[in-house]
Protein backbone atom coordinates (compact mmCIF):
# COMPACT_ATOMS: atom_id res chain seq x y z
CA UNK A 1 0.00 0.00 0.00
CA UNK A 2 1.67 3.14 -1.24
CA UNK A 3 0.44 6.53 0.06
CA UNK A 4 -0.06 9.44 -2.64
CA UNK A 5 0.56 13.00 -1.39
CA UNK A 6 0.29 14.65 1.81
CA UNK A 7 -1.31 17.38 -0.30
CA UNK A 8 -3.75 15.42 -1.65
CA UNK A 9 -6.41 13.44 0.03
CA UNK A 10 -6.49 10.04 -1.95
CA UNK A 11 -4.74 7.14 -1.60
CA UNK A 12 -4.49 3.99 -4.29
CA UNK A 13 -4.40 0.29 -2.03
CA UNK A 14 -3.80 -2.54 -4.45
CA UNK A 15 -7.32 -4.47 -4.91
CA UNK A 16 -9.21 -1.78 -2.88
CA UNK A 17 -11.05 1.38 -5.01
CA UNK A 18 -9.58 4.46 -4.58
CA UNK A 19 -11.28 5.90 -1.59
CA UNK A 20 -10.26 8.86 0.85
CA UNK A 21 -7.58 8.29 3.00
CA UNK A 22 -5.85 10.46 5.69
CA UNK A 23 -2.65 12.28 4.94
CA UNK A 24 -2.11 13.31 8.33
CA UNK A 25 -1.85 12.61 12.31
CA UNK A 26 -2.49 13.86 15.53
CA UNK A 27 -0.47 10.95 17.24
CA UNK A 28 -0.29 12.46 20.95
CA UNK A 29 0.96 12.29 23.80
CA UNK A 30 -2.17 11.30 25.70
CA UNK A 31 -3.62 13.89 28.40
CA UNK A 32 -1.70 16.77 26.36
CA UNK A 33 -5.14 18.54 24.87
CA UNK A 34 -5.20 16.38 21.95
CA UNK A 35 -9.21 15.63 22.80
CA UNK A 36 -10.22 19.51 22.27
CA UNK A 37 -7.36 19.77 19.72
CA UNK A 38 -9.60 17.12 17.82
CA UNK A 39 -12.66 18.77 18.09
CA UNK A 40 -11.23 22.73 17.14
CA UNK A 41 -9.50 20.97 13.90
CA UNK A 42 -12.88 19.35 13.02
CA UNK A 43 -14.37 22.75 12.84
CA UNK A 44 -12.09 23.95 10.02
CA UNK A 45 -13.86 23.87 6.35
CA UNK A 46 -10.58 22.41 4.81
CA UNK A 47 -10.22 19.79 7.07
CA UNK A 48 -11.81 16.42 7.53
CA UNK A 49 -11.04 14.29 10.46
CA UNK A 50 -11.91 10.93 11.46
CA UNK A 51 -15.28 10.78 13.59
CA UNK A 52 -13.85 7.80 15.40
CA UNK A 53 -10.77 8.83 17.53
CA UNK A 54 -8.71 5.98 18.63
CA UNK A 55 -8.55 3.94 15.49
CA UNK A 56 -5.17 3.01 16.23
CA UNK A 57 -4.70 0.95 13.61
CA UNK A 58 -1.29 1.71 12.79
CA UNK A 59 -0.10 0.65 16.68
CA UNK A 60 0.04 -3.26 16.68
CA UNK A 61 0.45 -2.83 20.52
CA UNK A 62 -3.37 -1.69 21.06
CA UNK A 63 -5.09 -4.78 20.43
CA UNK A 64 -8.00 -6.43 22.69
CA UNK A 65 -5.42 -9.37 23.25
CA UNK A 66 -2.90 -7.29 24.73
CA UNK A 67 -5.44 -5.23 26.93
CA UNK A 68 -6.24 -6.30 30.54
CA UNK A 69 -9.63 -7.61 31.31
CA UNK A 70 -10.98 -4.28 32.88
CA UNK A 71 -9.42 -2.63 29.73
CA UNK A 72 -11.20 -4.94 27.60
CA UNK A 73 -14.58 -4.86 29.71
CA UNK A 74 -14.15 -0.91 29.32
CA UNK A 75 -13.30 -0.82 25.41
CA UNK A 76 -16.26 -3.59 24.95
CA UNK A 77 -19.16 -1.77 26.88
CA UNK A 78 -18.57 1.31 24.25
CA UNK A 79 -19.07 0.38 21.04
CA UNK A 80 -16.80 1.83 18.45
CA UNK A 81 -14.09 2.70 21.04
CA UNK A 82 -12.02 0.00 20.26
CA UNK A 83 -9.02 -0.44 18.02
CA UNK A 84 -9.68 -0.84 14.24
CA UNK A 85 -7.31 -3.73 12.84
CA UNK A 86 -9.25 -3.94 9.44
CA UNK A 87 -7.79 -1.57 6.62
CA UNK A 88 -11.35 -1.64 4.94
CA UNK A 89 -12.83 -0.66 8.11
CA UNK A 90 -10.32 2.31 8.77
CA UNK A 91 -10.56 3.52 5.09
CA UNK A 92 -14.46 3.74 6.07
CA UNK A 93 -13.59 5.94 8.76
CA UNK A 94 -13.01 8.58 6.00
CA UNK A 95 -15.74 7.86 3.53
CA UNK A 96 -17.49 10.84 4.63
CA UNK A 97 -14.84 13.20 3.74
CA UNK A 98 -16.07 15.77 0.48
CA UNK A 99 -13.51 18.10 -0.95
CA UNK A 100 -11.99 18.75 2.25
CA UNK A 101 -7.68 19.20 1.23
CA UNK A 102 -6.40 18.08 5.03
CA UNK A 103 -8.05 14.67 6.03
CA UNK A 104 -6.57 12.73 9.07
CA UNK A 105 -7.14 11.12 12.41
CA UNK A 106 -6.07 11.12 16.21
CA UNK A 107 -4.60 7.84 17.93
CA UNK A 108 -2.54 9.60 21.16
CA UNK A 109 -1.18 5.82 21.39
CA UNK A 110 0.83 6.54 17.90
CA UNK A 111 3.45 8.70 19.18
CA UNK A 112 4.70 5.73 22.58
CA UNK A 113 4.19 3.02 19.78
CA UNK A 114 7.09 1.04 18.71
CA UNK A 115 5.10 -0.35 15.50
CA UNK A 116 2.91 3.45 14.33
CA UNK A 117 5.73 5.24 12.72
CA UNK A 118 6.96 2.52 10.22
CA UNK A 119 3.74 1.73 9.17
CA UNK A 120 2.30 5.15 9.31
CA UNK A 121 5.21 5.56 6.48
CA UNK A 122 5.41 2.32 4.60
CA UNK A 123 1.75 3.43 3.83
CA UNK A 124 1.70 7.34 3.66
CA UNK A 125 5.27 8.80 3.66
CA UNK A 126 3.96 12.39 2.58
CA UNK A 127 1.61 12.42 5.98
CA UNK A 128 2.45 15.10 7.95
CA UNK A 129 2.85 14.51 11.78
CA UNK A 130 1.50 16.70 14.55
CA UNK A 131 2.51 15.95 18.33
CA UNK A 132 1.93 17.59 21.19
CA UNK A 133 4.07 17.35 24.76
CA UNK A 134 3.78 18.26 28.08
CA UNK A 135 5.93 18.20 31.37
CA UNK A 136 5.83 14.28 31.28
CA UNK A 137 5.10 14.52 35.39
CA UNK A 138 1.87 17.07 35.02
CA UNK A 139 0.64 14.49 31.90
CA UNK A 140 0.80 11.63 34.46
CA UNK A 141 -0.90 13.28 37.22
CA UNK A 142 -3.83 14.06 34.68
CA UNK A 143 -4.06 10.79 33.53
CA UNK A 144 -4.00 9.62 36.72
CA UNK A 145 -6.85 12.53 37.64
CA UNK A 146 -8.75 10.94 34.53
CA UNK A 147 -8.91 7.27 36.24
CA UNK A 148 -10.11 8.56 39.29
CA UNK A 149 -13.04 9.90 37.61
CA UNK A 150 -13.88 6.17 36.47
CA UNK A 151 -12.38 4.74 39.92
CA UNK A 152 -14.55 3.02 42.72
CA UNK A 153 -11.96 3.77 45.39
CA UNK A 154 -9.84 6.24 46.27
CA UNK A 155 -5.73 5.87 45.35
CA UNK A 156 -3.29 8.25 46.36
CA UNK A 157 -1.01 9.79 43.28
CA UNK A 158 2.06 8.15 44.73
CA UNK A 159 0.42 4.73 45.35
CA UNK A 160 -0.30 4.68 41.91
CA UNK A 161 2.98 5.76 40.18
CA UNK A 162 4.86 3.67 42.17
CA UNK A 163 3.18 0.56 41.39
CA UNK A 164 3.46 1.40 37.82
CA UNK A 165 7.58 1.99 38.61
CA UNK A 166 7.58 -2.05 40.19
CA UNK A 167 5.39 -3.33 37.86
CA UNK A 168 7.29 -5.60 35.01
CA UNK A 169 4.21 -5.99 33.22
CA UNK A 170 3.83 -4.97 29.41
CA UNK A 171 -0.29 -5.56 29.15
CA UNK A 172 -1.99 -2.62 28.69
CA UNK A 173 -3.23 -1.84 31.80
CA UNK A 174 -4.11 1.25 34.47
CA UNK A 175 -0.09 0.48 35.36
CA UNK A 176 1.11 0.05 31.55
CA UNK A 177 2.09 2.33 29.82
CA UNK A 178 1.18 5.23 32.27
CA UNK A 179 4.36 6.24 33.02
CA UNK A 180 6.10 4.85 29.92
CA UNK A 181 3.88 7.28 27.72
CA UNK A 182 6.13 10.61 29.11
CA UNK A 183 9.37 9.11 27.52
CA UNK A 184 9.25 11.46 24.84
CA UNK A 185 13.08 11.21 23.51
CA UNK A 186 13.37 7.79 21.78
CA UNK A 187 9.24 8.25 20.68
CA UNK A 188 10.27 11.71 18.68
CA UNK A 189 13.70 10.12 17.38
CA UNK A 190 11.46 6.88 16.09
CA UNK A 191 9.27 9.68 13.96
CA UNK A 192 12.42 11.80 12.78
CA UNK A 193 13.67 8.10 11.35
CA UNK A 194 10.62 7.86 9.30
CA UNK A 195 9.60 11.44 8.30
CA UNK A 196 11.56 14.69 6.30
CA UNK A 197 11.78 16.93 9.63
CA UNK A 198 9.26 19.49 7.64
CA UNK A 199 6.25 17.04 7.97
CA UNK A 200 6.59 16.76 12.03
CA UNK A 201 4.92 19.54 13.71
CA UNK A 202 5.90 19.71 17.47
CA UNK A 203 3.46 21.63 19.81
CA UNK A 204 3.58 21.90 23.67
CA UNK A 205 0.77 21.85 25.56
CA UNK A 206 1.84 24.71 28.03
CA UNK A 207 1.70 27.42 24.69
CA UNK A 208 -1.54 25.85 24.05
CA UNK A 209 -2.86 26.59 27.71
CA UNK A 210 -1.17 30.08 27.36
CA UNK A 211 -2.24 31.07 23.67
CA UNK A 212 -4.75 28.59 22.60
CA UNK A 213 -6.00 29.96 19.29
CA UNK A 214 -2.28 31.08 18.22
CA UNK A 215 -1.45 27.29 18.71
CA UNK A 216 -4.23 25.87 16.60
CA UNK A 217 -4.18 28.55 13.92
CA UNK A 218 -0.46 27.71 13.29
CA UNK A 219 -1.73 23.61 12.85
CA UNK A 220 -3.66 25.19 10.65
CA UNK A 221 -0.66 26.50 9.01
CA UNK A 222 1.09 23.49 9.37
CA UNK A 223 -1.81 21.53 7.38
CA UNK A 224 -2.09 23.87 4.77
CA UNK A 225 -5.54 25.49 5.38
CA UNK A 226 -6.62 29.13 5.38
CA UNK A 227 -4.73 29.74 9.57
CA UNK A 228 -7.27 33.17 9.62
CA UNK A 229 -9.96 30.15 10.44
CA UNK A 230 -11.32 31.45 13.62
CA UNK A 231 -12.60 28.41 15.76
CA UNK A 232 -14.32 28.01 18.73
CA UNK A 233 -12.31 26.99 21.41
CA UNK A 234 -15.03 27.77 24.08
CA UNK A 235 -16.11 23.59 24.94
CA UNK A 236 -13.19 21.97 27.06
CA UNK A 237 -13.30 17.89 26.56
CA UNK A 238 -12.06 15.70 28.97
CA UNK A 239 -12.11 17.04 31.97
CA UNK A 240 -11.61 14.97 35.21
CA UNK A 241 -14.42 14.52 37.78
CA UNK A 242 -13.25 13.30 40.87
CA UNK A 243 -15.68 12.27 42.85
CA UNK A 244 -15.72 13.54 46.80
CA UNK A 245 -17.33 10.07 47.83
CA UNK A 246 -16.15 7.38 46.44
CA UNK A 247 -19.14 5.24 47.89
CA UNK A 248 -21.43 7.65 46.14
CA UNK A 249 -20.00 7.13 42.91
CA UNK A 250 -20.24 3.21 42.96
CA UNK A 251 -23.75 3.57 44.09
CA UNK A 252 -24.50 5.88 41.26
CA UNK A 253 -23.22 3.90 38.62
CA UNK A 254 -24.46 0.72 39.59
CA UNK A 255 -27.77 2.54 39.23
CA UNK A 256 -26.73 3.76 35.52
CA UNK A 257 -26.82 7.68 36.68
CA UNK A 258 -23.30 8.83 36.53
CA UNK A 259 -22.81 10.08 33.05
CA UNK A 260 -25.79 12.19 33.88
CA UNK A 261 -24.21 13.51 37.37
CA UNK A 262 -21.07 14.50 35.42
CA UNK A 263 -23.34 16.55 33.62
CA UNK A 264 -24.58 17.96 36.36
CA UNK A 265 -25.67 21.98 35.99
CA UNK A 266 -25.53 24.58 37.83
CA UNK A 267 -22.12 24.62 39.11
CA UNK A 268 -22.90 24.33 42.56
CA UNK A 269 -24.49 21.03 42.22
CA UNK A 270 -21.04 20.00 40.44
CA UNK A 271 -19.37 21.37 43.45
CA UNK A 272 -20.59 19.10 45.70
CA UNK A 273 -20.49 15.97 44.34
CA UNK A 274 -16.95 16.61 42.54
CA UNK A 275 -13.70 17.83 43.73
CA UNK A 276 -12.18 21.50 42.53
CA UNK A 277 -10.14 21.04 39.80
CA UNK A 278 -7.94 24.14 40.93
CA UNK A 279 -7.25 21.75 44.18
CA UNK A 280 -5.69 18.52 42.91
CA UNK A 281 -2.27 19.92 42.18
CA UNK A 282 1.18 17.31 42.37
CA UNK A 283 3.03 17.19 45.93
CA UNK A 284 6.41 18.47 45.66
CA UNK A 285 7.97 14.78 47.08
CA UNK A 286 5.69 13.57 44.32
CA UNK A 287 7.19 15.24 41.48
CA UNK A 288 10.69 15.35 43.01
CA UNK A 289 10.22 11.42 42.82
CA UNK A 290 8.95 11.51 39.49
CA UNK A 291 11.66 13.71 37.95
CA UNK A 292 14.26 11.34 39.01
CA UNK A 293 12.56 8.86 36.58
CA UNK A 294 12.28 11.78 33.88
CA UNK A 295 14.82 13.72 34.24
CA UNK A 296 18.08 12.24 31.37
CA UNK A 297 14.73 12.12 28.79
CA UNK A 298 13.63 15.25 29.73
CA UNK A 299 17.53 16.49 28.94
CA UNK A 300 18.02 14.32 26.25
CA UNK A 301 14.57 15.56 24.47
CA UNK A 302 15.88 19.05 24.90
CA UNK A 303 18.78 18.83 23.35
CA UNK A 304 16.87 16.86 20.30
CA UNK A 305 14.68 19.66 19.64
CA UNK A 306 17.06 22.64 20.86
CA UNK A 307 14.61 23.61 22.85
CA UNK A 308 14.77 25.05 26.79
CA UNK A 309 12.64 22.29 28.83
CA UNK A 310 14.09 23.86 31.87
CA UNK A 311 10.73 24.42 33.71
CA UNK A 312 10.60 20.03 33.16
CA UNK A 313 13.02 20.09 35.37
CA UNK A 314 12.02 21.78 38.51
Amino acid sequence: MQGKSADGPLESVPGVVTAPAPNFFLVGAPKCGTTSLFHYLGQHPDIYISPTKEPNYFANEIRFENFSDDFQRMDLTNPGSGPVAEWPEYLKLFQGANGETALGEASVCYLWSKTAPGSIAANFPDARIIMVLRDPVERAFSQYLHMLTYADAPISFREHFEAALGSSSTTISKLYPFLEFGLYYEQVKRYFAQFPRVRIGIYFYEDYVRSPLALVQDIFRFLCVDPAFDPDLSMRHTVPRVPRSYAISRFLKQHGWWERVKGLSPPALRRAAFRRREALVVEPQDRARLLEYYRHDIQNLASLLDRDLSAWLR
